[in-house]
């Protein structure tokens, strides 16, 4: 059943009128956000939040118990079980299928029981289909534009790449949409990020996205659902533009999303749970109509030059505190606010580094490739790229973790794992592993990491553990230095060979 048909079930369930067109749309150009809130909200009233139809909800073992407590406590169902999947992430082993950790056996041990009883789809540690929440539902095709997708995670923004409305929940309303396929919330303001220009040929979306969070700050998006345009994004695959939607919650924003094109189209076809014959047709050309119409108004826009952006790390503990890989450690006393100076020298204090301290010169203890920022196909490839015929330098430990059986699967049908197994890498199966800490994968305490994942807070990656975010090409660089670099800092293969 398409987005148009579902909405229309719930309208004729709950008397209303049903939607020709799918949308109770205001006159006037309107933002793809606008399209997508006017035909979810099935339910309005004056002073009162819209109720939204959810097409599709994510759930993973660790946000979900409590929820499904309170079901059964009200004595309630699953409205929807056919538009919910489950699967097991976050806290799941990576180098083995037995769950060693009392606190995550008994969370998955509930997980499963609890989709067992409301007949949801589960992707279980091990089987087909498992793998990080965010990964899993684009490469399924369960993600598809138009659609509000929700997810007890903050990271749900992930899935605003296909030209969805997606966004984190808390336990409570996790509750509400299981019991009722709907969600009340009021409107948030919106935000167009409009990028000119060009990325350079050694930039990726993973520093696009960490030069815009250093630029705008952790509270730079706060309350806005921020629209990516511009020639720059439209460049981008895909896979690029779930790692940007994924970091828009790290500057503030309630969610990211791009406008669905034939770039998405492509992506999507084909896939299992994408529409298919007739359906296609019918789907493609719904979903061309879900694009920001000229003339439409936004409450904010900005305007960042993509041809600027070089290869970042951050230094700090939160995302905004980033600069180039060729810079040096900033001094807190050049910063603008006493806010931002008391951060920065409690950052540095618990980073271990000092002002001008170029950051090349900074070694690393940990490389960890993976999480749902960074552990998809096309992310391994070009860490694969790098490291191919080389070694990591000794004493650097370093995690390969793919986001999915799937691309776990694709990556050794290209011979991927054989790169990383040679340069002396770890090979390891699905999940969310040392991006946040909670399975056996952690970071000891005073280790340095060059991380692919979202979030450098204190204690993130394990007890006192020092995080910096990195692409994968500057990851599987600095890999192999010992030290934080990009590709363009390696000798060619001729003359390594030679020395």
């Amino acid at each position: 059943m398409g987005t148009l048909e579902r909405l229309n079930d719930e309208r004729r369930a709950r008397g209303l009128a049903v939607s020709v067109e799918g949308s109770t749309a205001v006159p006037g150009p309107q933002t793809l956000f606008d399209k997508i809130w006017e035909r979810q909200a099935i339910v309005r009233g004056e002073g009162e939040p819209d109720l939204l139809y959810i097409d599709m909800h994510f759930v993973h073992e660790v946000s979900s118990a409590q929820a499904f407590d309170g079901l059964r406590a009200s004595g309630s169902v699953v409205r929807r079980p056919d538009l919910t999947v489950a699967t097991e992430d976050h806290n799941v082993p990576t180098d083995t299928l037995e769950l060693r950790d009392a606190t995550s056996r008994r969370q998955i041990e509930a997980l499963r029981t609890n989709c067992e009883e409301f007949a949801i789809r589960l992707f279980r540690l091990g089987e087909p289909g498992q793998g990080i929440v965010h990964v899993i539902g684009p490469e399924m095709g369960l993600t598809q534009p138009g659609m509000v997708i929700v997810c007890g995670d903050s990271h749900t923004s992930t899935h605003g790449a296909l030209g969805a409305l997606a966004f984190g929940i808390g336990t409570s309303e996790l509750e509400h949409v299981l019991a009722t396929q709907t969600l009340p919330q009021v409107q948030p303001r919106s935000m167009a990020v409009n990028v000119t220009g060009s990325l350079p040929d050694d930039v990726t979306a993973k520093d696009l996205a960490l030069a815009l969070i250093a630029q705008t700050g952790t509270g730079g998006g706060q309350g806005y659902v921020v629209e990516y345009r511009g020639a720059a994004i439209e460049a981008l695959s895909v896979e690029e533009r779930m790692t940007l939607c994924n970091m828009s919650i790290e500057w503030g924003a309630r969610a990211g999303l791009v406008g669905p094109d034939e770039t998405t189209f492509a992506y999507l076809r084909g896939r299992t749970y994408a529409p298919s014959g007739e359906q296609w047709d019918e789907a493609v050309a719904e979903w061309r109509q879900l694009c920001t119409d000229e003339g439409a108004r936004f409450d904010e826009e900005i305007t960042f030059d993509a041809s600027q952006v070089r290869p970042f790390v951050t230094w700090g503990t939160n995302p905004s505190q980033g600069v180039p890989v060729d810079s040096v450690v900033p001094n807190p006393e050049h910063l603008a606010s006493a806010q931002e100076r008391e951060s920065a020298e409690r950052a540095l204090q618990y980073m271990g580094l000092a002002p001008g301290t170029a950051l090349r010169d900074v070694a690393v203890d940990v490389i960890f490739l993976g999480s749902c920022t960074n552990s998809r196909i096309e992310d391994l490839r070009q860490a694969a790229q790098v490291l191919r015929g080389r070694r990591i330098a000794s004493g650097v430990r370093m995690l390969v973790v793919p986001g999915s059986l799937a691309v776990k699967a694709q990556a050794e049908a290209e011979g991927l794992d054989r790169v990383f197994l040679e340069a002396g890498a770890q090979w390891r199966a699905a999940g969310c592993s040392m991006c946040l800490g909670m399975s056996p994968d952690i970071v000891s305490p005073g280790e340095r990491t060059a991380s692919t994942s979202n979030r450098n807070f204190e204690g993130r990656q394990g007890p006192r553990a020092r995080t910096h975010l990195v692409s994968p090409a500057v990851a599987a660089a600095t890999a192999i230095r010992g030290r934080f670099g990009t590709p363009r800092d390696l000798p060619n293969q001729t003359e390594e060979h030679e020395e």
